[in-house]
């Protein structure tokens, strides 16, 4: 009776894991073989890994992911050219993100380069690190809003604190004044304290004629080109592959994948 009732206790406590860890061992009698130190380790274990998973469910969520995308699940054996199996396993392990540097995912419409963002952003995600994907158009939109409305410093903030910030589409457009003073305030919050991937058709040398303003276009550059890892893609469109697929055939929507398990989530508040 008294076991119960720690039972109870415990969920009220808002240890549901805990509990229910303590309720299938009270109904077990092959857990009264084990000592208490083991007991108690597994009661221990099994609410830390609801907390994390919970954790990894809020990380994935807030992440703004629009596609089912895992870096296991890229398929080198697609008409796409342009990667390395060495750098994708390198940049797999989130080192880069840890040390604060930039990705560059470049090449032509289709080749998979939005497929390949999101899937370093879950990556990113389980390895205990925060995300937001965004394309730059609606990014600058939200921006736009934000300013309007009085959230413009709490949204800056709120990008500040993001671990990997996914720009997708970069570059579709010239860059508009009240733009480029945002991509700056982004980046000057960013540097050497965040790492941000952008992805984009065009080249990094024609990207000062993109945000337009020489010193802007300097200062811009400037954050986030020196710390940058650079992927450029070419090959096919894919959706123009899958559109000839014979109907059925389920071909993979990646450019290349990094093959190593993920890395243990680190220690997060």
């Amino acid at each position: 009776m008294l076991a119960h009732a720690t039972v109870d206790k415990l969920t009220a406590l808002r240890l549901p894991a805990l509990a229910e860890a303590l309720h299938r061992q009270l109904g077990n009698p092959e857990f009264a073989e084990l000592s208490f130190e083991d007991r108690l380790g597994l009661l221990v274990d099994a609410e830390w890994t609801h907390r994390e998973q919970r954790k990894l469910r809020r990380r994935l969520r807030a992440a703004n992911l629009r596609r089912q995308a895992s870096l296991e699940d890229i398929d080198w054996h697609s008409p796409r050219r342009g990667l390395d199996k060495a750098q994708l396993h390198a940049l797999a392990t989130c080192a880069w993100i840890a040390e604060h540097r930039n990705l560059f995912l470049l090449g032509p419409t289709g080749i998979g380069k939005s497929w390949l963002a999101e899937a370093f952003a879950e990556r990113a995600c389980r390895s205990g690190y925060s995300a937001y994907c965004a394309r730059a158009a609606r990014l600058f939109h939200d921006l736009h809003v934000a300013r309007g409305d009085g959230s413009y410093t709490r949204l800056l903030a709120r990008l500040a604190k993001t671990e990997l910030l996914v720009i997708d589409d970069w570059g579709l457009a010239p860059l508009a004044p009240t733009e480029r003073h945002d991509l700056l305030e982004i980046l000057e919050d960013r540097a050497e304290r965040a790492s941000t991937l952008i992805t984009s058709q065009l080249p990094v040398e024609a990207w000062h004629d993109v945000i337009g303003e020489p010193t802007l276009a300097d200062a811009i550059c400037d954050r986030l080109i020196h710390t940058a890892h650079v992927i450029k893609l070419h090959g096919p469109s894919m959706r123009e592959v899958r559109a000839k697929a014979p109907r059925g055939d389920s071909a993979a929507p990646a450019a290349a994948a990094a093959t190593t398990k993920p890395s243990a989530p680190r220690k997060r508040d």
